[in-house]
């Protein structure tokens, strides 16, 4: 009985230490990633390994293999579907590590510590190359003008504050356009730019929404975020020309383009698009629940999206020291604007879908870990209990050799 509890406690708790160590990061940013525990599967694994030296490679790689589950099924139920690159990157990590470091401690073969040092290089290898990259530049940018009242560009206080500052979005968006910030749509043909995001004017003249209206038709594409109940914090007060206006002033402009508001979503929601993305909108239209597809408007065409509050970078970033890293965004939002002006993407992050998906999957996640430490327990009971035995052969052997 003595043997199965320790096989079990020995196999239970680095899987129950390794789910709870990765959830912190899982809360953050709303993600279920298997590549966020691999911090914690390698540390626990390192551990484990040099614990378990004596116990054998059958032990060890059932920890190993204890340990990841529980994460890999946690993953799957809270997000619907498994990052299967990051599944297979923690999985192997935990393996070599396991192995490695109970090989550092008490090599069973010939040369068996080069042998583990080399599995750490490869682990180490997995580590740097595993995860999604950050975005980085691409060559070819084409010039895209922003037309916005938005603090996108400085920081709201200019004037007396920090001044110039990109938002995390733009630094985003400068991966792969040149960005041509704008404050006249009538200076458009003077720009060059074949591409226009439109986030939140502020009042645009007659003259200034017939310029607009002329060059998309001409063959201009717009990309247009029209809130009509803005909640973009500002410190600014009401009636400050600086501040955006907290309803969109596009309205006879977008029924011009047939666009049709549809319901006002009042919330702020988590919004998943056809493709699995997802979106944290705010105070948004919606017309049939979704967002608006690409339109045509002469030449040209429009995008329109009765939100821009979703570009705040407090509704899509969970680190704002890391927003080119996807595995620190808490939505979609800098994926779907790239995908909609026609620029390479990341593809949908593994997000946790709802409550009661998270309920199922920590439920789970446990029962498995559980129901694996126990079976562990069970089978390798004997396997416990003579290793045991030899190790304290081994321990009398070497008193009674100091005694002589």
């Amino acid at each position: 009985m003595a043997a199965a509890a320790k096989a079990f406690l020995g196999l239970w708790l680095p899987a129950m230490v390794v789910l709870v160590a990765g959830l912190g990061r899982a809360w953050q940013t709303g993600q279920a990633d298997p590549w966020d525990w691999s911090i914690a599967v390698a540390a626990l694994m390192a551990a484990a390994g040099f614990l378990l030296a004596h116990r054998g490679i059958i032990v060890l790689l059932w920890a190993a293999i204890g340990a990841s589950a529980p994460v890999l099924i946690f993953c799957v139920l809270a997000a619907g579907r498994l990052a299967l690159w990051s599944a297979l990157g923690v999985t192997v990590i935990a393996l070599l590590l396991v192995v490695a470091a109970a090989w550092l401690r008490h090599s069973p073969i010939r040369r068996g510590r080069v042998a583990a040092l080399g599995m750490i290089a490869v682990a180490g290898l997995i580590f740097n190359f595993g995860s999604a990259p950050p975005l980085a530049p691409v060559d070819a940018r084409p010039r895209l003008a922003v037309l916005t009242g938005l603090p996108l560009f400085w920081e709201e206080l200019g004037a007396v504050g920090k001044g110039p500052r990109d938002a995390p979005i733009i630094t985003v968006l400068r991966t792969r356009f040149t960005i041509l910030p704008l404050d006249d749509p009538r200076d458009l043909p003077g720009t060059g730019a074949r591409q226009l995001l439109i986030a939140q004017p502020r009042a645009l003249s007659p003259e200034q929404l017939v310029a607009l209206d002329g060059w998309v038709r001409a063959g201009g594409r717009a990309l247009v975020l029209a809130d009509p109940l803005l909640r973009w914090p500002s410190a600014l007060p009401l009636g400050d020309r600086r501040r955006a206006p907290s309803t969109t002033p596009l309205a006879p402009l977008l029924a011009h383009w047939g666009f049709v508001p549809g319901r006002l979503q009042p919330l702020e929601v988590r919004h998943f698009l056809a493709d699995g993305r997802l979106m944290t909108v705010s105070g948004a239209w919606l017309p049939h629940g979704q967002a608006v597809p690409p339109q045509p408007v002469g030449r040209g065409w429009v995008r329109i999206m009765g939100d821009a509050d979703m570009i705040d970078d407090r509704l899509w970033l969970a680190d704002p020291a890391q927003p080119l890293n996807p595995r620190f965004w808490s939505a979609d939002t800098p994926a779907v604007m790239l995908h909609w002006l026609g620029a390479s993407a990341p593809e949908a992050r593994p997000w946790m879908r709802g409550p009661a998906d998270l309920t199922i999957a920590l439920r789970w996640a446990t029962l498995v870990g559980t129901g694996w430490a126990l079976l562990g327990g069970a089978l390798l009971r004997q396997h416990f209990r003579r290793r045991d035995q030899e190790q304290k052969v081994k321990t009398w052997s070497g008193k009674r050799a100091k005694s002589v």
